[in-house]
């Protein structure tokens, strides 16, 4: 097993070429190529993700092996079943317990040929592309918004278009937005026709030159080491003041935890002023790839907090809620949780171990999140470390730039 050790500087002074967001890539790469895109996206993420996906899509391999891509699986099912040819998608063996069923059951319902080569409701897939017949769908509106987005993005090249209606509560809202917003830069007409239906025209989408905008989740990390070192100054660059991305409201979180954030032509500077709440209640519904940037953050900061609308977190990478109580228990805090949903700490603290090694589950944000506690907890250790490669390669580079040390330790 691999761990880091890292070292703190006094104060973290720099400029970080921050990863293209993953999310983006990986919508605009799907609707490129249903687009036919003669230009290829511009300032592509780096990550696994998004990697897996141009191979993907450029290999014309028959068995697809998206190894631990969730995006890619969900985004990928749809897209070949909208277009001709017969593939094998399937992936590591985390992603073959990962399910899918609601996704297939609605492809199916549109006419897509789609089969379950091992477990029923599981990859891998074998799916047999064709014209797509079927323009409606019922989904419930708390399903991942990877499998509403992946529906979505196929709509203009359905024979009479897609038209969506979410039941019930509608969460990840800005993700679904969010490739909405994509599917009109590319020339596709899909709109909002009531707060629950979604309409998609069988207008093909357009070649565009198209650039891919930093990662805001990615950023979320940067504004945490500021919150937690004793003095920062950081540059992030290729974030858009008006962002698709939904995670760009982490900013506004951030400011109430006493971190400023100046937009620049180039990107943002954040600095810290200090002022920090007595507690912080959020909702996280919208923004849950950011849910542990701010527990670590504010048990580190001794904030007690309640964060609500985390009902997502479980069937992530791995399950969020439990991972991130286990590992803050090595630091000697004590979260709760309530209804899967719910994570909450009211200052209850137990005896820090004296060398936590901090366990990351497969999960990239795990590292990421815990990363900094090093400034509050100098002897911690991060577990396979490489796991960052999911959506941030760079990490620990970058963090080697704003001047931490980091140690292979083995």
């Amino acid at each position: 097993m691999m761990l880091y050790k890292l070292i703190s500087p006094s104060m973290v002074k720099a400029t970080i070429q921050l990863p293209a967001s993953k999310s983006i890539s990986n919508r605009a790469l799907i609707i490129n190529a249903l687009g036919k895109g003669i230009y290829p996206p511009e300032n592509l993420s780096d990550c696994d993700d998004t990697q897996v996906m141009i191979k993907a899509l450029t290999e014309g391999k028959e068995t697809i092996d998206i190894m631990a891509a969730g995006t890619a699986m969900r985004f990928l099912t749809a897209y070949l079943s909208a277009t001709s040819g017969e593939r094998i998608i399937t992936g590591t063996a985390r992603m073959q317990q990962r399910p899918i069923q609601i996704l297939v059951n609605a492809l199916r319902e549109l006419g897509a040929e789609i089969e379950y080569t091992h477990n029923e409701g599981y990859p891998p897939l074998r799916i047999k592309g064709a014209e797509l017949k079927g323009n409606e769908i019922t989904l419930k509106g708390n399903v991942s918004s990877q499998y509403i987005s992946a529906l979505l993005m196929i709509g203009p090249v359905l024979k009479d278009g897609l038209t969506l209606h979410l039941t019930g509560e509608i969460i990840s809202r800005p993700y679904i937005n969010l490739t909405l917003q994509l599917m009109q830069d590319f020339g596709a007409k899909a709109a909002w026709t009531s707060p629950s239906s979604i309409s998609v025209a069988p207008q093909p989408y357009q070649s565009v030159p198209f650039t891919v905008e930093s990662d805001w989740s990615a950023a979320s990390y940067w504004y945490q080491i500021a919150a937690l070192s004793p003095e920062a100054e950081i540059e992030l660059l290729g974030l858009f003041r008006n962002s698709y991305q939904g995670d760009s409201r982490g900013a506004e979180v951030f400011s109430r935890l006493g971190i400023t954030t100046e937009f620049t032509p180039k990107g943002v500077k954040i600095k810290k002023t200090g002022k920090t709440p007595e507690r912080l209640e959020e909702d996280f519904v919208d923004i849950p790839d950011l849910a542990q940037t701010f527990v670590v953050t504010c048990a580190l900061l001794n904030i007690p907090f309640r964060f609500t609308g985390l009902q997502s977190l479980k069937i992530k990478e791995t399950d969020r809620i439990a991972a991130l109580r286990t590992e803050l228990k090595k630091l000697g805090y004590l979260i709760e949780e309530e209804n899967d949903s719910v994570l909450m700490w009211n200052g209850e603290r137990c005896e820090p171990e004296a060398v936590p090694v901090i366990a990351t589950y497969e999960d990239h944000r795990m590292a990421m999140a815990f990363a900094p506690a090093v400034i509050t907890f100098p002897k911690l250790l991060i577990a396979d470390p490489q796991v960052v490669s999911k959506s941030y390669p760079g990490y620990w580079e970058d963090l080697k730039l704003a001047g931490f040390q980091v140690i292979n330790e083995g």
